[in-house]
């Protein structure tokens, strides 16, 4: 699949030949679902459990008379009712992971590149070189590549300072090196922008 390289400026850059196995794969909805949900579900911080009524540190003790007290008949502190008793039906401790084979999660970030390759959602830009580093630059260098409403923009192993300092105050826009290409961010954004370095990287993932 050959598509045209532009700059930030949106001026052609030339044309790069992307690979047809990580780029021209067919998508399929249940492979992006289960790699997706994978992420999501690892994602979850483990949940903290509440001491219930058999937790708390307090007396046993009936703490009043059965009768003739003019209040309800408890029989100790620890009942949820009271402050510093137990919390009725807390959540439980649990850690939230999930397993996913290999082989599937490669075929998810193939089919999410592709998905963007194939619905003319995928930019491919020479470098993210700025002159000055400043977010007005570079918001008015991005008008012309017609980016849509988000814009999740993928650089090399190192990713540019000065982009990341322009794009830190986009909020339309968000930055990763490649080695943190996902399918859950390829696929929440509108477009993909992909730098040279970050396409041979890419390609070099799959095929090392």
């Amino acid at each position: 699949m050959k598509v045209k390289v532009q700059t930030l400026d949106a001026k052609s850059g030339g044309d790069l030949e992307l690979n047809d196995e990580i780029f021209g794969v067919e998508p399929r909805a249940d492979i992006l679902h289960r790699v997706v949900t994978w992420q999501l579900v690892n994602r979850r911080a483990p949940a903290r459990a509440a001491r219930e009524r058999s937790d708390v540190a307090r007396t046993g003790k009936k703490f009043g008379r059965q009768k003739g007290g003019g209040t309800a008949r408890h029989g100790d502190r620890r009942a949820p009712i009271f402050i510093g008793g137990g919390k009725a039906h807390g959540p439980r401790a649990r850690v939230f992971s999930a397993s996913l084979n290999k082989k599937v999660r490669a075929l998810g970030l193939k089919m999410a590149l592709s998905s963007k390759a194939l619905g003319g959602q995928l930019i491919v830009v020479d470098n993210l070189d700025l002159k000055d580093g400043k977010t007005k630059e570079l918001k008015s260098k991005l008008s012309g590549l017609n980016l849509g409403k988000t814009a999740l923009v993928i650089d090399g192993d190192a990713l540019n300072v000065g982009f990341a300092r322009a794009s830190s105050n986009l909020g339309n826009v968000d930055l990763l090196p490649a080695v943190g290409a996902n399918v859950y961010d390829i696929m929440r954004c509108e477009t993909l922008v992909l730098t040279k370095a970050a396409v041979e990287r890419l390609e070099a993932r799959f095929n090392g």
